[in-house]
């Protein structure tokens, strides 16, 4: 296949890991909970380098979960051991390494099936 300086979709990967930085998930959180809770949470368990708390669009509200990136490898795996199923807000967390999110079969573009007239 020649190069055309353009990526197609199969070549696109989501980074969630970047330059030794680790991104947790956090699940399972009280619809209230903010960016400033979970800072205040991680912070004493290492590098925070950013937080990004999932909100409804139509809403505002928080959806419940959200991503922490953390600088070193070492202190997220502390953070995960620390934090995962640690009840906050009456709520027992869920706290993992976030996985790459993948292509979902409903919606979006359908080039790839036959037209049907």
């Amino acid at each position: 296949m020649p190069e055309t300086g353009f990526l197609s979709r199969s070549s696109i990967t989501l980074n969630y890991e970047v330059k030794g930085m680790k991104k947790l998930y956090v699940g399972n959180m009280g619809f209230e909970t903010t960016e400033s809770d979970l800072r205040t949470l991680f912070q004493p368990l290492g590098q925070v380098d950013n937080i990004h708390v999932i909100t409804d669009r139509e809403t505002g509200r928080a959806r419940g979960f959200a991503f922490v990136e953390m600088t070193d490898d070492g202190e997220a795996g502390k953070a995960i051991e620390a934090l995962n199923g640690k009840e906050v807000g009456g709520r027992a967390l869920t706290v993992n390494e976030a996985r790459p999110k993948t292509r979902s079969s409903f919606g979006g573009d359908r080039g790839d099936r036959a037209q049907r007239w």
